[in-house]
């Protein structure tokens, strides 16, 4: 470091800024115990003038409400997007959304502090998932009122309240189509209702980064919670829910596409109470991307992993801490086994009316009932997903490959007749 600077620097100069820093380093660390604000730091991997990275987890340990942010591939130069530097400039508004460090009151509000991506912030993820999305050519369809299946998302109501519920594939993989395309198709913004380990952590451990979520909070992802989904329908938002939460999405060997839902009806009564439409959906094709070899099961059979898998979900508030079902899932992760891509394939299925039924459906099996009929829904959008998807001529990657490459990598690939 004192070597770049002095080659900027007359010697003179640089004695007295590093006396200077020294001095006012010295009083910053004598009074870094009384700051109790929430911070959050930016560090860069490839700083030449100052040791980031080490500072970063300095401060990280002397601060108690701290968070980081690491910028592997930036200089020193941080913010500086200039031909001179050649570096990346980083977006700091984006970075502030997607730690969810803006807020409009005291507290943070998931919902009604959300700022929407901005086109940019939009086209920044489409472009880092762009690998992903050519290589499951998702397929989207949907149902029109008079019940008619078409390709495409025109049957999705553009008024809310809307409530998608559907089936978690294997690790969450099928988020980004889904969440991309309806914005790109019909400019609705899916507000996903997410494990709270994306958000925030009762203490630190092994689990991932939370900046590894960053994007999910861009994207609107809110902590699942009866009080989220509350403001959430009464802002007429369209919401995604899952049901199986965790314990679908990391679902044991042999259970793909199996709805693991809680016995009790849920979420029913919350969409009647602000007339929301549901939207059953269903998605295919995780078997077609990886197979499980190392479940949960397996992995509770040896003691270390045990111990790790125990430790992993201490670390993290719980989703139905109050329920003792097998919808409760501790956090981690299957081992899958990668395939030759094949692809993707959603079904959304003609919008249950709740409007007008509130009185209806405050009685306890009425609502029963509906959510055992959005289930049976779901399972005819998987079912008919599987039957079909065998007679796409592309459900190959390289047949779709073989497409492309003659009519651009950018046209959409055909599939089967509806």
């Amino acid at each position: 470091m004192s070597q770049v600077l002095a080659n900027i620097l007359p010697e003179e100069t640089l004695l007295w800024k590093l006396k200077m820093l020294k001095s006012a380093s010295a009083f910053a660390n004598s009074r870094l115990h009384a700051v109790k604000a929430q911070t959050l730091l930016l560090t860069s991997g490839r700083d030449q003038l100052l040791p980031s990275e080490d500072e970063g987890k300095r401060l990280r340990r002397a601060l108690p409400k701290c968070e980081i942010r690491r910028f592997n591939d930036n200089g020193h130069y941080l913010f500086l997007l200039s031909p001179i530097v050649q570096e990346d400039g980083v977006d700091l508004v984006t970075v502030i959304k997607g730690a969810s460090f803006y807020r409009r009151g005291k507290c943070r509000d998931y919902v009604f502090d959300y700022i929407p991506p901005t086109p940019s912030e939009f086209k920044n993820i489409c472009e880092s998932n762009r690998l992903f999305m050519r290589a499951t050519s998702p397929v989207m369809l949907s149902t029109l009122e008079d019940g008619k299946i078409v390709k495409g998302l025109a049957g999705i109501p553009l008024e809310g309240p809307v409530l998608f519920i559907g089936y978690h594939m294997l690790l969450g993989y099928e988020l980004v189509p889904m969440v991309t395309n309806l914005l790109l198709e019909r400019n609705i913004l899916m507000r996903g209702m997410a494990h709270p380990m994306m958000f925030m952590r009762k203490k630190e451990g092994n689990l991932p980064e939370l900046s590894s979520f960053d994007t999910y909070r861009i994207m609107g992802a809110v902590p699942v919670s009866g009080t989220n989904l509350y403001k959430l329908l009464s802002s007429k938002a369209h919401v995604l829910l899952y049901p199986g939460g965790l314990r679908e999405a990391c679902h044991r060997k042999g259970e793909q596409y199996k709805l693991i839902w809680p016995e009790q009806s849920e979420f029913v009564r919350m969409a009647a109470r602000f007339g929301a439409k549901i939207v059953p959906f269903g998605v295919a094709g995780e078997d077609d991307f990886g197979e499980i070899v190392f479940d949960y099961d397996d992995q509770m059979k040896i003691p270390f992993l045990k111990d790790f898998i125990k430790s992993l979900s201490e670390e993290a508030d719980t989703v139905r801490s109050g329920l003792n079902s097998e919808v409760n899932q501790d956090i981690h992760s299957p081992v899958v086994l990668p395939k030759f891509p094949g692809r993707f394939y959603y079904y959304f299925g003609k919008p249950i009316e709740t409007e007008g039924r509130m009185s209806e459906l405050r009685d306890k099996d009425n609502a029963h009932e509906l959510y055992i009929q959005v289930k049976s829904e779901v399972e005819k959008c998987l079912a008919f997903l599987q039957e079909k998807r065998e007679s796409d001529p592309y459900r190959n990657l390289l047949a779709r490959l073989a497409y492309q490459s003659t009519h651009g990598f950018d046209s959409e690939v055909p599939t089967f007749e509806l």
